[in-house]
């Protein structure tokens, strides 16, 4: 078997803009013939749009690679390419191994059929012989959970079961190559977290995963590799955290650009914040240490603050409070001052968090800032392998084990070697 599953040399996909044109009368379009013969049987070119240009990639076998980038940056026509869904108009793309996709809900099935019919045909589609299917097919009905839905025809089915029934046929037949495209954002909390799971066992049974996300949590759990495509060309393409980093931050810049949810009040703003710490070496708003740090908000104090208070907030990237905390009685003089938190450590799991700060006096709320860029935690991960136990903290523990030869019972033989039961 040769060591690469997917190969994309110089793939280019172009499309034609489609624009309405401006309604013209009779008149108009007599009058605009006369002026410019032949002008009447004239077709304009149609602008063009490139999805995709020079596309180079090499997926391994055994790999799993996740996809990053904004919307419309060519992430789903480079998917219907390698799923032989969409032609190229440039380069190639060569694929060894039976593929299982997964990029809308319901691709590939029938709607006159039931879902029982679907499984199989799905299966054969895949060059699946018919008892290989028979054996998979309990498991695939239990994951879906519509039992009471086998014999019922697609068409019939709500988008939550199109997408159970998808996920279960895609994940449980064995394919050797696995595209999956955003579907893991459909459907419930518990669905999502069922699906995770699966996607964990069939990334560490060696099969070669493809997986498109916006949720970068999915893509830092399951994927080693991540690529980052960028208005149709791959704009960087490592390992999954330097990569994530890259575009996490990227995307603050761009949110602090386009303007942060920061108006200053009366009389005091703040201006920077930034994380001191582990020696200086790590980003200004990248948190890579378990031990102790310090985060420090700048503030230009217009006019002195009596008898104030500083509050400070963090918040996870779903928006849940975190920890909040009040300093009362601050007196603060105009200028430019350094308010300062120290930690002896911060055990949350990582991914994106955000401070957010606020100055008042006795009367009222000088500022309030939601603080821009959020900080990223890139501390080592300490969570369950299934993604459902996976909570909001981040703690390592140590394991131990010990029996003691006093509480071993004649039919029990677990203990240390050599002892012998009373």
């Amino acid at each position: 078997m040769s060591e690469w599953a997917i190969r994309a040399s110089g793939l280019g996909k172009r499309y034609r803009l489609l624009q309405q044109e401006r309604y013209h009368t009779l008149r108009d379009t007599l009058s605009r013939s006369l002026l410019r013969p032949g002008s009447l049987f004239r077709r304009g070119k149609k602008p063009v749009f490139w999805a995709l240009e020079q596309i180079d990639l090499v997926v391994k076998h055994g790999e799993v690679l996740g996809l990053i980038g904004r919307n419309g940056a060519g992430k789903t026509t480079l998917l219907k390419i390698l799923s032989r869904i969409t032609r190229p108009t440039r380069g190639s793309a060569e694929i060894r191994g039976r593929v299982g996709s997964l990029l809308e809900i319901g691709t590939g099935f029938h709607p006159e059929l039931s879902g029982r019919d679907n499984i199989y045909l799905s299966g054969a589609i895949l060059g699946m012989p018919r008892r290989e299917i028979t054996r998979k097919f309990d498991e695939i009905v239990a994951f879906a959970e519509i039992e009471k839905f086998l014999d019922t025809q697609v068409k019939h089915y709500s988008s939550g079961m199109y997408l159970r029934l998808a996920f279960a046929v895609a994940a449980h037949l064995e394919t050797e190559i696995l595209l999956v495209d955003e579907v893991l954002a459909v459907g419930d909390i518990r669905f999502q977290k069922k699906c995770l799971g699966k996607m964990g066992e069939v990334a560490g049974a060696g099969r070669t995963v493809v997986l498109v996300s916006h949720q970068m949590n999915q893509i830092r759990r399951l994927c080693r590799r991540a690529v980052w495509i960028e208005d149709g060309r791959i704009h960087q393409d490592g390992t999954t955290g330097e990569v994530l980093a890259a575009y996490e931050t990227s995307m603050l810049s761009r949110q602090e650009t386009d303007g942060a949810k920061h108006q200053a009040r009366r009389g005091a703003k703040f201006l920077a914040w930034r994380i001191e710490g582990s020696g200086g070496r790590q980003p200004e708003h990248v948190l890579r240490t378990t031990g102790r740090f310090r985060v420090a908000f700048t503030v230009d104090v217009a006019k002195p603050v009596r008898n104030g208070e500083h509050g400070i907030a963090l918040y996870n990237a779903e928006g849940q409070l975190m920890w909040g905390w009040a300093v009362p009685h601050l007196d603060l003089e105009a200028g430019v001052h350094t308010l300062a938190h120290e930690f002896s450590g911060l055990p949350l799991r990582p991914g994106s968090s955000q401070w957010q700060v606020s100055l008042s006096d006795e009367s009222e709320q000088r500022d309030l800032w939601d603080c821009t860029p959020e900080m990223r935690i890139e501390t080592p991960e300490h969570q369950h392998y299934l993604d459902e136990w996976n909570g909001v903290l981040n703690l390592a523990s140590e394991f131990s084990h010990q029996v003691s030869a006093a509480d071993l019972r004649p039919d029990s033989q677990v203990g240390t070697e050599g002892a012998t039961p009373k």
